[in-house]
């Protein structure tokens, strides 16, 4: 046999699943069936879910996914399909991917390379498995090929690398596979989304196949997964340095398989349409956000989201990227099968025969709720750039004051201190008793409507503690904790002008504040921290690349962002308020990995919480900055 067509099918699991998973499962089998496929590809632990974390140590979890491996060979009938799952073997577990060819087992092979590093910490679960060791696995009493093998399938000879394997350079897999004449390499993988990742591994998939002159098939996981991390569901089919097919990513399916034919006598006549793919960063995080919060929503059975709109960048990013979840969910599902995928089955009735545009109004009314919290410092123009941009959504509105609460607060103190506070003397306190005071009201919103809060914090906030415990930190999800504020400004332009969003205008006109001192004093978030691309380009060094005071300042002098004495300024200003606000991070609200770093001290970034704070580094900054300047 020459030709042969051959298909990945990007799944959207759930750890512990067993339902959801298996039925992708078989709907994928079942449309490669039906479409002539004889090799198809799955993603990496597709049974039991990448993210089960420490649940992986357990003995039962293994076991159960071995019981369901039987089911889903039976119905592998005349197709080969490679599965996901953990096996304990030999006191030790190993993520393997499981090869069935016409209902039959054929083997089993382990990951040899395991990811530890970002988000990825496989090695607290997992063991490697030592390239070219080949055992026997007992299951069902029957002994099975367990370890490093070539399978002979369809006159095609067929190696596999899982997801990391490919991404360790010489040390790879298919440096020997190669040797051994290799004619196809599967990849099943669980690799998180991040910025312009997804061109990259493009690329690593392509120039495999050229490397090694062979047919390679990559199979990413999709969605949402566990809270955090997103899958983007990548599919690549390449074949001796040319790509074949690639799948539309993002897909809010449950399955979304993409399959080609390949010529194995002649590689020339592998042909097919190749789809287009988004290269924009803006693009890019518009739809990993949608997807993940659309994931979000339904496996944490909530029926909306509640935002308090205040007006600014980062609210205002959070309700248009809801809004975009509903528009991208039901283009792509359709109305009906968008509402009864998100448990919003109530409001069929009442979208039954609107067109898409249609559909929106009474949808996005039932899923959004944004709150106008107002205080004596708030000023009219962003009560109007709140209400404007959720009339424009077609979201619920609602706006109150909260003055009366905040001065019932600050009434007890000032008897409890015998004294009056002033701004010149309480200015930090003031100013978070108002964002604190918000957070009681919209939480009891959210909970009467089975809604999820939404957390509006940015990662330039979280890097220096620029923001309100139990005030705008609270919230369910914090969707745009990963990115800068610098990005959040210029994606509203974006939005505005590419997607539509003609609301943003107002948005867009106004300065960032957080409007908690009074309106005289013309409070602004870069005056009160400094401009937020001295911020993001200090972040990079001391955070991403774990550069000391003094290197930071080094690195950043000729980029001549600020004075030399400023600058100084500037870097001990973050460090100093990054080593103080560390127990703020911890209680972040869950966030998307979105950039190649992050701060959530959960996954990416781990820093003590009490620290000596940089100090004696700090002194030399500063010795040096003086002296130079």
């Amino acid at each position: 046999m020459t030709k042969i067509k051959l298909a990945g099918a990007a799944l959207n699991q759930t750890p512990l699943g067993w339902k959801n998973n298996l039925e992708n499962i078989r709907e994928a089998i079942s449309i490669a069936q039906s479409e002539g496929v004889s090799i198809l590809c799955l993603p990496e632990l597709s049974i039991t879910g990448y993210g089960c974390e420490d649940l992986f140590l357990s003995s039962w979890l293994s076991k159960s996914a071995l019981n369901h491996l039987a089911e889903i060979a039976s119905w592998c009938a005349d197709i080969s399909v490679c599965v996901g799952l953990p096996i304990w073997y030999e006191k030790a577990l190993y993520n393997c991917t499981c090869l069935i060819h016409n209902k039959q087992i054929q083997g089993f092979i382990p990951k040899q390379h395991l990811a530890n590093e970002g988000v990825h910490y496989e090695p607290r679960w997992f063991t490697a498995w030592p390239s070219g060791l080949l055992k026997e696995f007992v299951y069902h009493e029957q002994n099975y090929p367990f370890g490093d093998r070539l399978y002979q399938l369809h006159d095609i000879l067929i190696g596999f690398e899982i997801c990391e394997d490919a991404w360790v350079g010489d040390q790879r897999p298919a440096c020997r596979l190669f040797e051994r004449g290799v004619q196809l390499v599967l990849n099943p993988s669980a690799s998180h989304f991040s910025f312009r990742k997804s061109a990259y591994r493009e690329n690593l998939v392509v120039e495999s196949s050229r490397k090694f002159e062979c047919a390679y098939i990559y199979s990413n996981l999709l969605g949402n997964e566990t809270g955090r991390m997103i899958f983007d569901g990548d599919i690549f089919i390449a074949q001796k340095g040319r790509l074949i097919q690639r799948n539309l990513k993002m897909s809010y399916k449950q399955v979304n398989l993409t399959s080609a034919i390949l010529d194995f006598s002649n590689p020339a006549n592998s042909l097919a349409e190749l789809k287009n793919d988004t290269k924009s960063i803006k693009a890019e995080f518009t739809n990993a956000v949608t997807l993940a919060l659309f994931d979000y929503l339904r496996k944490s059975k909530s029926k909306g989201f509640v935002v308090s709109l205040s007006g600014g960048a980062d609210s205002s990013t959070c309700a248009v990227l809801v809004t975009e979840m509903v528009r991208r969910g039901i283009e792509e599902l359709g109305v009906e099968k968008f509402l009864i995928k998100a448990g919003l089955d109530s409001l069929i009735a009442k979208t039954k025969s609107s067109s898409i545009e249609e559909a929106l109004g009474p949808i996005m009314k039932e899923i959004l709720t944004c709150v106008y919290q107002a205080t004596e410092n708030s000023s009219p123009k962003t009560f109007e750039s709140a209400r404007s941009l959720a009339m424009a959504l077609g979201a619920t509105f609602h706006h109150w004051n909260i003055d009366q609460e905040v001065s019932s607060y600050r009434d007890k103190i000032e008897r409890a201190l015998a004294r009056t506070l002033s701004w010149e003397r309480d200015d930090i306190a003031l100013q978070n008793i108002q964002a604190r005071t918000r957070a009681p009201a919209i939480w009891m919103l959210a909970n009467i409507k089975n809604a999820l809060l939404i957390s509006t914090s940015n990662r330039s906030e979280g890097d220096v503690g620029y923001a309100t415990m139990d005030g705008d930190t609270c919230g369910s999800i914090a969707p745009i904790a990963a990115v800068d504020k610098k990005f959040i400004l210029e994606w509203l332009v974006w939005a505005e002008k590419t997607l539509g969003y003609e609301a943003l205008s107002s948005v867009n006109k106004l300065q960032p504040s957080a409007e908690l001192r009074p309106l005289e004093r013309n409070q602004t978030d870069e005056a009160d921290l400094m401009p937020y691309n001295v911020i993001v380009a200090i972040e990079q060094l001391a955070i991403r690349d774990h550069l000391s005071p003094l290197e930071v300042y080094r690195e950043l002098k000729p980029a001549q962002l600020k004075s030399e004495d400023m600058l100084a300024l500037y870097i001990t200003k973050f460090f100093k308020l990054w080593s103080r606000n560390q127990w703020k991070r911890e209680r972040i609200a869950p966030s998307f990995h979105l950039d190649e770093f992050n701060i959530d001290p959960k996954t990416w970034c781990r820093f003590p919480i009490l620290s000596g704070g940089f100090n004696q580094e700090l002194e030399l900054l500063e010795k040096i900055a003086v002296k130079q300047t």
